[in-house]
């Protein structure tokens, strides 16, 4: 093998690397189960805790306000408290948040079309 095909197979190897270590960075920032439904709830503003665990309903509690804690500790959500009696607490998107929702609308487009491409073969 000459160099030049060398340094071919080495900046292929090098870009299949980087690209796999930018989907896995992806992955672990909104990755998992809860994470993305979570930051779609948020799509369209700020939500109260109790508002976004009625959208998803599956959700425990205290699986909620552990994806909230990791959410906000990424910085892709904000946490607000109000100094109330009974205290309110609202969620909102970041910047780093509102990014990942174009990423977030794909996949939902995704998901329907998946969706009738099944019902197509069970037809």
């Amino acid at each position: 093998m000459t160099n030049r095909e060398k340094n071919k197979v080495k900046n292929r190897n090098s870009a299949e690397k980087e690209h796999m270590c930018s989907v896995e960075a992806a992955i672990n920032e909104i990755g998992g189960k809860w994470k993305p439904l979570v930051l779609y709830s948020l799509k369209d503003g700020k939500q109260r805790f109790s508002e976004i665990n009625n959208k998803l309903p599956a959700i425990t509690q205290r699986m909620l306000t552990k994806t909230l804690r990791e959410l906000e500790s990424d910085e892709i959500i904000h946490r607000k408290v109000y100094a109330e009696v009974p205290p309110r607490v609202e969620y909102r998107l970041t910047a780093k948040g509102d990014s990942v929702m174009p990423i977030l609308d794909s996949l939902c487009q995704w998901g329907k079309d998946y969706c009738e491409y099944e019902d197509d073969i069970d037809d």
